[in-house]
This record gives C-alpha cells, sequence and structure tokens, in this order.
C-alpha cells in the first residue's frame, strides 16, 4: 500500500468564534493510501484544542510504514500499529483509518455502511452551526442556512441571552447549544439551561470545563436536558471515565481515532445509556461523509462541516435543506476534484 499526505488549509465563509477563540482557516492534512490501482482517502482536521498541528501531523505520517502490510483488510494490526507509534496524534490516526475505510469499501464495490454492515443512513438531518455573532451576523448565516431543521448555536460569552433571543426572534427551528466550556459556574449554568429549555433547545453541549467532573454530574443530575461531553470525551477510555457524569456525548472522528473506534464509542455509550450526536470539526466532504455513514447509529448529527467552509477539494456530499444525501456508490462516496496528489 502506498501513502501519500499533503497539507491543506481550509478557508472559512465566516469568521468562527467560540467561548475561547476565533479562527478564519483551519489547517488540516489531506491523505491518499493507493492499493492495487485504487485509492482511498481520509483527512485529519486540526482545530487548536485538539492540540496537532499540520507539523505534528506531518511528522507522525511520516513514521508510517504500510508496507509490512499487504491488505487493507488486515485493519485491526494497521490500526494497533498506529496507535502503538505514539500517544496522542488522535485526528493523525483518523485520516488513516479512514482513508483505510474508503479503500476497504471501494476494493468490495459497496458503499461504506454497507461495507460496515450498518442500517443504511437516509433519514440524515444536520444541524448548521452559528458561531457567537453579531445580531446582523446571525441573521445572514440563518438566511444561509434556511430549510434546516436545527441549529447549533455556539455559546459562552457575555451575550449568550441576546444571542439566543436574536435567533429566537428569526427561526423557530430546534436549537442544539454548545457552551464549549465557556460557563464557569455550575449554577449560572443550571439557571441559564432552565432559560433555555423555554427557547426551543434540545440539549447543551460542554457547559463547564472538562475537568469539573463533579460539578458536571451535578449539572447532569439537575439539568432538564441533556448535558452532552464534547471536548471531555476524545476516545474509548475517555467515555468510560465519566459513565454517570453526562447524559450524552457527541462523538468525532478526529477525536476518536477514526470510524473504528467511534463504532466502539457508539456501542459503549448505548450501554450506559447515554445519547449519542455525531459530531465534526471544520472538514471537507471526506471526512464528514465518512461520519455519515455510521450516522443511523446516532440520536442527533451536527455534520456541517464543508457547509462552512469555502475551498472543499471533494465533491460528492450533497446537502437538501439540511438532510444529508448518501449515494450507493462504493466507498465513501466523494472524489477529488483537483490534482492535489500529482
Amino acid at each position: 500500500m502506498e501513502l501519500k499526505f499533503i497539507p491543506y488549509t481550509l478557508q472559512l465563509k465566516h469568521t468562527f468564534t467560540v467561548s475561547s477563540y476565533s479562527r478564519n482557516t483551519t489547517p488540516s492534512v489531506l491523505l491518499k493510501i493507493t492499493h492495487k490501482g485504487v485509492s482511498g482517502y481520509g483527512e485529519a482536521s486540526l482545530p487548536q484544542y485538539l492540540g496537532e498541528t499540520q507539523e505534528s501531523v506531518l511528522d507522525f505520517l511520516k513514521k508510517v510504514d504500510l508496507q509490512n502490510f499487504t491488505e487493507p483488510l488486515d485493519l485491526n494490526s494497521i490500526l494497533n500499529y498506529l496507535d502503538n507509534l505514539s500517544e496522542g496524534n488522535n485526528a493523525a490516526k483518523a485520516a488513516v483509518d479512514i482513508a483505510l475505510h474508503d479503500l476497504m469499501s471501494k476494493l468490495a464495490g459497496v458503499p461504506l455502511y454497507d461495507y460496515l454492515r450498518l442500517e443504511n443512513p437516509s433519514h440524515l438531518f444536520t444541524s448548521f452551526t452559528l458561531g457567537i455573532d453579531s445580531a446582523e451576523k446571525l441573521k445572514q448565516k440563518i438566511e444561509e442556512a434556511e430549510g434546516f431543521k436545527y441549529y447549533k448555536v455556539k455559546l459562552g460569552s457575555e451575550n449568550d441571552k441576546q444571542i439566543i433571543n436574536t435567533i429566537h426572534s428569526l427561526t423557530d427551528v430546534w436549537l442544539f447549544v454548545d457552551v464549549n466550556q465557556g460557563w464557569e459556574d455550575k449554577f449560572y449554568a443550571i439557571d441559564m439551561i432552565y432559560w433555555l429549555k423555554e427557547r426551543n433547545v434540545l440539549l447543551i453541549e460542554q457547559p463547564l470545563p472538562a475537568e469539573k467532573i463533579d460539578d458536571i454530574a451535578w449539572l447532569t443530575e439537575k439539568s432538564p436536558l441533556h448535558v452532552l461531553a464534547d471536548e471531555g470525551v476524545k476516545r474509548l477510555s475517555d467515555l468510560e471515565a465519566v459513565k454517570g457524569v453526562y447524559s450524552g456525548v457527541n462523538i468525532k472522528l478526529m477525536k476518536s481515532t477514526g470510524i473504528n473506534e467511534a463504532l466502539k464509542m457508539i456501542e459503549k455509550a448505548k450501554e450506559f445509556g447515554m445519547k449519542v450526536m455525531i459530531g465534526c470539526m471544520t472538514e471537507t466532504s471526506c471526512a464528514v461523509k465518512a461520519a455519515a455513514h455510521i450516522s443511523a447509529q446516532a440520536d442527533w448529527i451536527d455534520l456541517d462541516g464543508p457547509l462552512l467552509i469555502s475551498n472543499d477539494p471533494f465533491e460528492g456530499l450533497p446537502y437538501n435543506d439540511g438532510k444529508i444525501i448518501l449515494n450507493d456508490g462504493p466507498g465513501i462516496g466523494v472524489n477529488l476534484k483537483t490534482g492535489l496528489f500529482d
């Protein structure tokens, strides 16, 4: 198997602001694995909170030698090999995992969900993310996302109520709220949650800093809405460590090291009685469509990453009023638009 990878910078359509930072770009690394003339694609998307950079991903991938593996079907051995190369590097490992899944299902001639023997994900309605912004910008974004059934609203600023009131004045769609650890006090958080419950909000994602385990457990017990982990859970071992702390979890391929472990996390979360969201970073159609193939297992999905960028190098992920359309072609089902690997 031949491995190629290149750095690539995603350009955001709008400045993206959460409780702790703003950004206009997201660094990424695109990856291709070729075997018997067939190529599988993957990516590592690298928002700053993951702690990975293009340099760290490129350094990790330079260590990866797939020459000792004669078939991509030897997936578990390859992924164990990757995990043992170094700790961390979750997004870098995810890029390889996604490309291998794309390659294997292409070689089998079936869509990825079929290869994985999963339910056909035919009714996937994603939320559309609204970063912290002015009333004027929020109105513009909502107009761009007309037809969506859900919006995901970033909070964690001093203007949280103003943001919700602005959105509520413009639309009556259901809202997911993501605080990105932006609230510090559990009493403030529970008051806000009760206030939000009356304003079309369905769930709260990472309301408090991840390290405040006891406060989050207290909040989850008292909250009338589901409290989901995001920054607080990356991999399977993290999920097992917070059993009973959250009532749900946002599983992302970039955090979990890819599809293989994400499926294990879905199974374990359900065993714990937790709700599941399948989410993404600002990513290309490649990783987001890979996540869509496993999303029939989730309660909610937040897979709008390609809609937030202006230079997606892949095609093959259409949206229809927030519904993700998967085709019956082999693999993930995306094509590279440009000769980036030539």
